[in-house]
């Protein structure tokens, strides 16, 4: 009897995942001797084919494995499909689970709707790092409500391309000898061979059930191929030219027929991606031949997409900045908006920021303010890039707000909106048309100064009455981290409360840890439990928050979220450390009133024109981290034969770690980590017996301080005698103030150590990986054989080499004189000077620094 399903599965060393994928098919609820599995081993290297073995041994009637020499995951679907038998195929891939129902959902639906052409199920995300199933897709509505068959040319915001979570025709797919084509990779394979079997249907109707559920394995370690081809340049040139481009011709029929939208969107999708992920493939900009051709390729692309289509996709992922660079940005004529954005109101300064955007050639600016012309006081062009090479202009500016504002751009006119245009719509949902036209819309967010709201909670009405709101009217807020101080926010707090009593000054940490003992027993009161109801309503009225860090949890506490009224303050970034990579993706969301900075190089990559930062002059501030002025007097306080130190401190890597977590602002480190390259290597020079005689040689211990993320290895892994392990509950200035010598990798650590003229050793074992993108963060305008204070090494016999010589020569002038001309202010006065720069914030712009 012909199967109903066959399950094609292209297998190359999961063995990790493999059993638990073995495992949900042989759960499934459908009867075993309708369906078949046809495992394709394609040469592994691990006992993947040892498993599927003994899978076909122990289920003979359901299971046939091949084998095969590696070709890659296309060839060995295909040699799947030329066994296969069912009805119907799919293919599922082996790192992933499909629920016990899965096959039977599938069943049940074609029976109800004989005429599918294809199946769509509904993909979760199994989070490998913890377990847990996550609805967070990005086109998850597909599967909001019932089962049903959606037309593709009606419904072309409905598309679905992905082969593992799809079910095909195997008589359709066998009648036009479709084939995944092993010539398109990293990726795309599945959408290619998805979409072309969708032209070849004489009506797209795909199938969408929401009860067959697919579980998608993120893997902690990123190994997936997926999160692999973000760094492989030929998903930014083969990709598009076999992919992309290949589709769109086979359905334009060489530009005789327009192709249709479903496709398009599914183009658009793909380049959404695209456009979010390439700052993890940053080493690309350093291949201007890759880089050209990918820029002919999108020029070429983009002449069979509608603009009207980009304009108004239903791809919630291309965001209002992607559609205009798809639409202006490989186009030879220069464009600007036809409106420019009010985005932000300062009441305490009288500004508003005003953006627009252009491409190819700034417009020329006339800006009236109640009819006489203004220069801004503070403005700058921000550069949008794609591998290195600017593709759209945002103009920034902010401007007096006291009289009505008129904008001219060469000479016209434009718009200014208070609101981000929508776009355009070619389809009005129900509940779109309720929300925006029903008799009960969401309720606005209050301010503390607003009414207070119906039915409001203790916290609202303890912060909106008078007396509290006199009470913190001048509060600051200060914090480091939720469970952790003893950064910038808390040295701060330190000099505001002992030189600064005036200033109405709180600090806030979870309740119970280290830091609120230690903080509570020093400053009493001023100390606040972060999440109780007396942070609460300070939060909520204070005038000032002031952090080291910018994650939601400080910026936007839940807790504060679930309310009806928000807070009042003004916000100024701290700093974590020094500033040396690109953060401008991460940092530009958010609300940032003040920017600290300490180098002069720091402030300019932020500040300045045709950089990636939103930050202007207004924002940025060169004062120096807080923390800087104890550093230096503890430095100051530990002579030369005392530095006993040779401090060995790695940052951390996103692939040995998990997500972070919102609550906790921690993340879990991956299983696999003391098995990994990193810490071989960093353990090969930890454990050096030349490193171990020269420390003793001047009297010194070794140190290892693992970023706070690894920090659990300390429990992991076996270190010699010799090597004390550290924690951040240590005292790290100390730490930074006796070391000798500190040996990193990228970490700003390494400021902190040049600020107290102390060498540093860069080991950079894996800098292809770390600075092409595949770490947080894109390269930036720091040269670390340029800029560094110290030397560069890529060997871990070669760091042992530059720490011996570091322990016997100290910092050679070469790396003295770079440590001078970055810190133009290493005297002590770094909290005086952020202190005035925040009283300077909430003052208004006098009208000859608005330029009237």
């Amino acid at each position: 009897m012909t199967p109903r399903f066959s399950i094609v599965t292209a297998v190359y060393d999961v063995d990790r995942f493999l059993e638990a994928f073995i495992a949900s098919v042989d759960a499934q609820t459908f009867p075993a001797d309708r369906f078949e599995v046809v495992a394709v081993d394609d040469g592994s290297t691990d006992t993947s084919a040892t498993l599927l073995a003994a899978w076909a041994e122990r289920r003979p009637g359901l299971v046939r494995v091949l084998t095969k020499e590696n070709g890659g995951q296309s060839s060995a679907r295909n040699l799947g499909l030329e066994h296969a038998r069912g009805e119907w195929v799919t293919f599922a891939d082996p790192d992933d689970v499909i629920e016990p129902g899965y096959l039977a959902e599938v069943d049940r639906f074609l029976t109800e709707h004989p005429e599918t052409g294809m199946v769509a199920c509904n993909l979760l995300v199994l989070q490998d790092a913890t377990g847990e199933l996550e609805d967070t897709h990005p086109l998850k509505h597909r599967f909001r409500g019932k089962a049903r068959v959606r037309d593709l040319d009606d419904h072309p915001g409905f598309f679905f391309v992905s082969a593992p979570v799809a079910f095909f025709r195997r008589d359709l797919v066998e009648a036009a000898g479709l084939r995944f084509d092993p010539e398109i990779r990293p990726n795309f394979e599945d959408g290619h061979f998805s979409a072309r079997y969708l032209l070849g249907l004489e009506r797209p109707l795909v199938g969408f059930v929401p009860g067959a559920r697919y579980h998608y394995r993120k893997r902690a370690d990123v190994s997936s191929t997926l999160a692999q081809s973000k760094v492989d340049p030929e998903r930014y040139t083969r990709v598009l030219r076999l992919g992309y481009l290949d589709l769109v011709k086979r359905a334009s029929e060489g530009g005789v027929r327009p192709v249709p939208q479903w496709l398009q969107n599914v183009i658009l999708y793909e380049l959404s991606w695209i456009l979010s992920v390439q700052h993890q493939a940053a080493g690309l900009a350093s291949r201007p031949d890759v880089v050209d051709e990918f820029e002919a390729l999108m020029t070429e692309l983009l002449d069979y997409l509608d603009p009207a289509v980009i304009d108004g996709t239903p791809v919630a992922r291309l965001k209002r900045l992607y559609r205009e660079i798809l639409l202006h940005s490989w186009r030879a004529e220069p464009w600007c908006q036809e409106f420019a954005l009010l985005t932000r109101l300062d009441e305490d300064q009288d500004l508003v920021q005003v953006v627009y955007r252009f491409t190819k050639r700034q417009p020329r600016e006339e800006i009236l303010s109640d009819g006489v012309e203004v220069v801004p006081p503070h403005a700058k062009v921000r550069d949008y890039q794609v591998f290195g090479r600017t593709v759209i202009h945002e103009r920034i500016l902010w401007l007096p707000a006291g009289g009505p504002l008129r904008i001219r751009l060469d000479g016209r006119d434009v718009a200014l909106e208070l609101d981000q245009p929508r776009r355009t719509s070619y389809v009005a949902n129900p509940p779109a048309i309720r929300r925006k036209l029903g008799h009960v819309g969401p309720r606005e967010k209050r301010t503390v100064d607003d009414e207070a709201p119906q039915r409001p909670t203790l916290v609202e009405r303890l912060a909106c009455s008078p007396r509290v709101r006199r009470r913190y009217a001048e509060a600051w807020l200060l914090m480091d981290r939720l469970h952790d101080a003893d950064d910038n926010a808390q040295r701060l707090f330190e000099y505001l409360r002992a030189e600064r009593p005036e200033i109405d000054a709180w600090f806030t940490v979870k309740k119970g840890t280290p830091a609120w003992r230690a903080l509570r027993k020093r400053f009493g009161r001023r100390v606040v439990a972060h999440g109780s109801l007396r942070w609460a309503v300070l939060a909520l009225n204070a005038r000032h928050l002031l952090s080291s860090h910018a994650d939601l949890p400080v910026i936007a506490p839940r807790e504060l979220e679930e309310l009806t009224v928000r807070p009042r303050w003004r916000y100024t970034f701290l700093q974590h450390g020094v500033i040396k990579d690109d953060l401008s993706t991460w940092l530009n969301v958010k609300p940032i009133d003040l920017f600290v900075t300490s180098t002069n190089d720091e402030y300019h990559s932020v500040a300045d024109d045709h950089t990636g930062y939103v930050f202007t002059t207004r924002e940025a501030i060169l004062t120096g981290l807080p923390r800087f002025d104890r550093l230096r007097a503890l430095g100051e306080q530990v002579p030369e034969a005392e530095r006993n130190l040779v401090l060995v401190a790695p940052t951390w890597r996103s692939w040995l770690t998990g997500d972070m977590d919102i609550v906790s602002q921690r993340r879990e480190v991956a299983p696999h980590v003391l098995e990994s390259e990193f810490m071989r290597l960093w353990l090969h020079v930890l454990t050096s017996e030349r490193l171990r005689a020269a420390a003793e040689q001047h009297g010194a211990v070794v140190g290892f301080l693992p970023h706070p993320n690894l920090q659990p290895v300390l429990e992991q892994v076996d270190l010699p005698d010799w090597v004390r392990p550290l924690t951040f509950d240590d005292d790290v200035q100390q730490l930074f103030a006796r070391a000798r010598v500190l040996v990193t990798d990228y970490s700003s650590m390494a400021f902190n150590t040049a600020y107290l003229d102390r060498p540093v050793v860069y080991f950079q074992f894996d800098r292809d990986r770390v600075l092409g993108g595949e770490h947080v963060g894109s390269r930036g305008y720091f040269d670390y054989e340029r800029d560094g204070y110290g030397p560069v090494v890529l060997e871990p016999e070669a760091a042992v080499d530059a720490l011996v010589t570091a322990l016997d020569e100290g910092l050679a002038p070469e790396y003295l004189r770079r440590v001078e001309d970055a810190f133009p202010l290493r005297d002590g006065r770094c909290c005086e000077r952020v202190t005035e720069a925040v009283l300077a914030s909430t003052r208004k712009v006098s009208a000859e620094a608005a330029g009237r």
